[in-house]
């Protein structure tokens, strides 16, 4: 047995001693298992106006870009889906990105280097934790949602002569909680720091998202990154801010200049489903209400469990073990749910991760409720 082959035998069997190990299981176009589990939180990646425009887009350009944004991979689509962007999220202008995970690596290493502090939330995606690790920045990670440990480290990095960056989600993917905009925005003014704000999880569920909603879009010290492929159910991601901070990203940012340019059927499919999220306000609604509809029947089952701000709902579970078999039986039973478990959580609890979807029809909307509580009660 090889060294390598021997590690990789080590480390599964550690994983598996943890009940940390994860699988990938394909699922058919068909599929007729209720999807409580995915990020297509509005239900567009299926809408007859997004597929048409992306199909017509495929049609039209081809199946890939064919080349990084800089060369010839720059497309009118992009530019199309970059004004739609930055006009309904308020914002002076936006940079399209191949993922969302490109968008945050871009964005905070082109941004930081060695003389910059960045001051993190505790509960960041990893593309935020790791576009630190690239950009070789001071790191000072605070306490999940606590606004005095990001104003003294703003105030120690004014103090010592760093800019600083302070990263946040608007809602955040775990708890499902709102991140405190306001206060962060004003503490960033007041210490000359910039804000990075993820709207992964706020973008369509909260319209605009929330730095929009709250009256911040559009700000100097405010930049907003998003992902196309959760409400907007298509690929990609986007850096919106400054019109200097997008030609900044045009020239530094390594995760935009060096990777191929963003499908034109994700695209075109995000731009659709923008303009869909701008006519159905309805669709963010049945989101709000289905997720408090979970929380109350889950209250019912002796779970206190609060109202997340976004459309994710996550349930802890006494242990990884637990939360894998209450997994596989909602799945036995029709329903498919995510699973969190270490390190994808921050706190180390693991956790039934249910999406109240407005892609989901009635019926089976009120069938999965009755299936995860009971499942949920049964496995706690």
């Amino acid at each position: 047995m090889s060294v390598w082959t021997d590690w990789w035998a080590q480390e599964h069997a550690s994983r598996e001693e943890a009940g940390l190990v994860r699988t990938l299981r394909p699922r058919g176009a068909d599929d007729p298992t209720i999807d409580l589990a995915g990020n297509d939180y509005l239900g567009l990646a299926r809408d007859p106006a997004v597929t048409r425009a992306a199909a017509t887009a495929a049609l039209q350009w081809g199946a890939g870009a064919g080349a990084s944004r800089l060369v010839t991979g720059t497309l009118a689509v992009h530019e199309e889906l970059e004004q739609t962007l930055a006009r309904d999220l308020g914002q002076p202008a936006a940079l399209v990105t191949s993922t969302g995970y490109h968008a945050n690596l871009a964005v905070v290493a082109a941004l930081a280097d060695r003389g910059t502090r960045v001051v993190s939330d505790a509960h960041v995606h990893a593309s935020l934790v790791d576009g630190v690790r690239l950009s070789r920045a001071r790191l000072t990670i605070v306490p999940h949602g606590d606004v005095d440990a990001v104003a003294c480290a703003l105030r120690d990095a004014e103090h010592a002569g760093e800019r600083a960056l302070v990263l946040v989600e608007s809602v955040y993917s775990v708890l499902g909680d709102a991140a405190p905009l306001v206060e962060l925005a004003g503490l960033c003014e007041r210490h000359g720091g910039l804000l990075v704000v993820d709207e992964a999880h706020g973008l369509g569920v909260h319209g605009p998202g929330l730095v929009a909603r709250l009256g911040l879009a559009g700000l100097d010290h405010v930049v907003v990154t998003a992902t196309l492929s959760k409400a907007l159910g298509s690929q990609g991601g986007a850096v919106l801010g400054p019109a200097a901070l997008r030609e900044h990203l045009v020239n530094r940012g390594r995760a935009f200049v060096f990777d191929t340019g963003l499908a034109p059927a994700s695209a075109a499919g995000a731009l659709a489903a923008q303009h869909e999220v701008r006519r159905r306000p309805d669709l963010a609604a049945t989101v709000h209400r289905r997720v408090g509809e979970l929380a109350a029947a889950l209250d019912v089952a002796a779970l206190d469990v609060a109202v997340p701000a976004g459309a994710v709902l996550s349930v802890p579970m006494p242990s990884p073990h637990a939360a894998v078999a209450a997994q596989a039986a909602a799945l036995d039973a029709g329903v498919r749910v995510g699973c969190f478990r270490p390190p994808s959580v921050p706190d180390g609890v693991s956790r039934l991760r249910v999406t109240a979807s407005a892609g989901v029809a009635d019926d089976d909307w009120s069938r999965a409720l009755a299936v995860l509580v009971d499942v949920v009660g049964t496995f706690q």
